[in-house]
């Protein structure tokens, strides 16, 4: 093996300097063919279209009774598709049938479905129920094993019912059903 120092420094420079004589040929050839290309005037033109009826609007109006409702112009139903906005009723007009209570609704085929929270409601008075029988059980037990058992059960339902007590727990586990 023979030591860095000894290497030729002098070898090494001989090679480098061909190298950059050849890529500065190239860089040469590259601008004089860029000069010689002719150059193109890049346009931009206005080509003007119809207006188009707007859609994916929202905006308020009244049902059938006379309360506050938003209605939304669906982008799918738009003019030039298939079952577009000449084709769809206008929702001014239009009023979906629907219950006092609001849990019956007409979609956008006729058809009439019902919403039902009855499942998630049930789910969460058993858990209300199942809290109420451990705090009884935590009030009245002596030992200490048993208590601190008891509590992490008590948090670990607590817990759950801040989960599936709300709105949009109910919402997500709503069942939907057709007539």
């Amino acid at each position: 093996m023979t030591p860095v120092s000894s290497i030729n420094a002098r070898a090494m420079q001989a090679l480098a300097e061909p190298e950059k004589s050849l890529s500065a040929q190239k860089v040469q050839e590259s601008q004089e063919e860029a000069q010689s290309r002719p150059i193109r005037a890049g346009k931009d033109e206005y080509i003007p279209e119809e207006k188009s009826e707007p859609f994916g609007r929202y905006w308020m109006g009244k049902d059938e009774d006379g309360q506050p409702k938003v209605f939304f112009d669906d982008p799918e139903k738009a003019a030039g598709v298939p079952g577009g906005l000449e084709d769809a009723p206008d929702p001014e007009k239009a009023d979906p049938e629907k219950k006092a209570d609001g849990s019956e609704k007409a979609d956008e085929k006729g058809e009439r479905c019902i919403c039902s929270t009855d499942q998630v409601d049930r789910e969460i008075e058993k858990l209300k129920e199942k809290k109420e029988d451990l705090e009884k059980k935590l009030n009245t037990e002596t030992d200490d094993k048993k208590v601190d058992n008891l509590q992490r059960q008590l948090e670990q339902v607590e817990r759950e019912l801040m989960e599936k007590d709300n709105d949009s727990y109910r919402k997500q586990h709503a069942t939907f059903t057709r007539l």
